[in-house]
């Protein structure tokens, strides 16, 4: 498997790693706000540094595509972009709410035909919302919802949806249906948590062209109220 440079950096909260045949092996994360112009561009020196100097040879960069802050998409875009360019790799997009997912799958108390939404924070009662079923298939393409009581009813209806992100705090108290569950823990996405995603991209050759890419702002959203969808 190929070694994969992985880069999140669409929240506050911004991570590199580098991952190879389902492991990692390099990782940095930062949790201090605003910080992604100081220290994401040093933390991928470092992983390009620890990987030329035990001779690994990065094949890929992989990053979180968003939605996410302007900002910070902006930032982790243009570093992911100078590293393809400069080292002729493929680039690899990832959405930030399927890897938000991905430790939430490998949890053994949450039954099979349960749907998982991951939330992203916006204004006020809006989030930003996927609702995927075990297998990472979209139920609910990402989307802009305005919260409130029927939020998600046609689905809670047939299924418990399990709801996590920095946007499910916020919804608690809204979306009170016997169906919905809310985990506390999984707040902002990891670099780390890219790794199997990216190593499916990398077997199933879904590269991005570098020249017209472009991350998934939340601003490109207008909110809505949700649609029956089952």
């Amino acid at each position: 498997m190929a070694v994969i440079l992985n880069i999140e950096a669409s929240s506050g909260a911004c991570s590199v790693a580098l991952s190879e045949d389902g492991e990692i092996f390099f990782e940095r994360n930062n949790s201090e706000e605003r910080s992604h112009a100081t220290v994401l561009a040093p933390f991928v020196e470092e992983a390009i540094a620890y990987a030329d100097d035990r001779g690994r040879t990065i094949e890929a960069v992989a990053l979180s595509c968003g939605p996410g802050s302007y900002t910070s998409l902006r930032i982790a875009s243009s570093t992911a972009k100078g590293v393809c360019y400069g080292r002729n790799l493929p680039l690899i997009a990832l959405p930030t709410t399927a890897i938000m997912s991905v430790p939430v799958l490998f949890r053994d108390d949450i039954p099979d035909e349960a749907l998982l939404c991951p939330m992203i924070d916006a204004r006020r009662s809006e989030v930003y919302a996927t609702v995927y079923d075990r297998a990472l298939n979209a139920v609910r393409p990402t989307s802009a919802v305005i919260v409130d009581a029927d939020s998600f009813a046609e689905i809670l209806d047939k299924h418990p949806v399990y709801f996590f992100g920095n946007g499910a705090p916020k919804c608690k108290t809204l979306i009170q249906h016997p169906g919905a569950h809310f985990l506390d823990e999984y707040h902002s996405p990891k670099a780390r948590w890219m790794m199997p995603l990216a190593e499916r991209a990398w077997l199933d050759e879904r590269f991005e062209d570098i020249a017209y890419f472009e991350p998934f702002y939340l601003k490109d959203f207008v909110a809505t109220k949700p649609k029956k969808l089952l």
